[in-house]
C-alpha cells in the first residue's frame, strides 16, 4: 500500500504544520501516527514509512512505538471504536457483564470490527472515570452509568446511524478518522461544547463549599 500523489501531498502539509510545534522532529512521532490513522483507520505500514521519512527516524524506531500504545490500532478500526472498562470497579458494578452481553451481541472480540465496518470493540483496563461506573467510551467520548442493554442499543444506534450524543463532552459524536485528526493536534474546534464534569465528579467540590474548606496556602 503506498499513498497517492494528492493524499500524500495532504499529509505531508499536515505534517509539516504538526512537526513545527516541537524543538526536535522527532518529538513529533506520537502525533503523527495519529495523523496517519485518521487517513487510514489504523497505522498502515505507508503510514509507518511516511512518519519515519517525515521524521528522519528508521522505521524500526517508528513500529516499535506504535506497536507499543494500544490507542495505535494495527488493523482498521471501526467508524466507531467502543472501548468497554472491564477494570476493577467498572466490572463489579457490571462492566464485565457488559462486555460479555456485547461481545455476543455484535458477534466480535477485542479489537475486532463488524462485517460492515460501523463498530469495533476493545477491553479497556480503565476509562480514569470510576466515578460514573460502569462507563464505556466511543472514540474516545464518554457514555456514563452504562448497563447491557443501553450498551447494547447504543451499538445498534450506531450501526444505524442514528445520531448518538456522549454523556459529557461534544454535541456530536466524531468518527474514529476525525477524532484520531484531533489527537494529531489539528483541533475541530469542538473541545469547549458540552459539560466536561458533572455529578460525583463535583460533589467534593459541592461539600467543600457547603463546609467553607479551602485548600493550605
Amino acid at each position: 500500500m503506498t499513498y497517492s500523489p494528492e493524499v500524500r501531498e495532504r499529509l505531508e502539509l499536515d505534517a509539516k504544520e504538526i512537526i513545527g510545534k516541537y524543538p526536535k522532529a522527532r518529538s513529533a512521532l506520537l502525533p503523527l501516527l495519529h495523523l496517519v490513522q485518521s487517513e487510514d483507520g489504523y497505522v498502515s505500514d505507508a503510514g509507518q514509512e511516511f512518519c519515519a521519512e517525515m521524521l528522519g527516524l528508521s522505521k524500526a524506531e517508528v513500529v516499535g512505538v506504535s506497536t507499543f500504545y494500544t490507542m495505535y490500532k494495527r488493523k482498521p478500526a471501526g467508524d466507531y471504536h467502543v472501548g468497554v472498562c472491564i477494570n476493577t470497579l467498572c466490572a463489579v458494578m457490571g462492566g464485565d457483564q457488559i462486555w460479555e452481553e456485547l461481545s455476543e451481541h455484535t458477534g466480535i472480540g477485542h479489537e475486532e470490527a463488524t462485517s460492515d465496518g460501523k463498530v469495533s470493540l476493545e477491553r479497556i483496563e480503565c476509562n480514569a472515570a470510576c466515578d460514573f461506573a460502569p462507563v464505556m467510551m466511543v472514540n474516545w467520548e464518554f457514555f456514563d452509568n452504562q448497563t447491557p442493554e443501553s450498551a447494547k442499543q447504543l451499538v445498534d444506534d450506531l450501526r444505524a446511524g442514528k445520531p448518538v450524543v456522549p454523556t459529557r463532552g461534544p454535541g456530536r459524536l466524531c468518527t474514529f478518522k476525525e477524532t484520531s485528526r484531533v489527537l494529531s493536534g489539528l483541533p475541530d474546534e469542538l473541545a469547549g461544547e458540552g459539560p466536561s464534569a458533572a455529578g460525583p465528579s463535583l460533589e467534593g467540590l459541592r461539600i467543600a463549599k457547603a463546609n467553607g474548606w479551602e485548600a493550605p496556602k
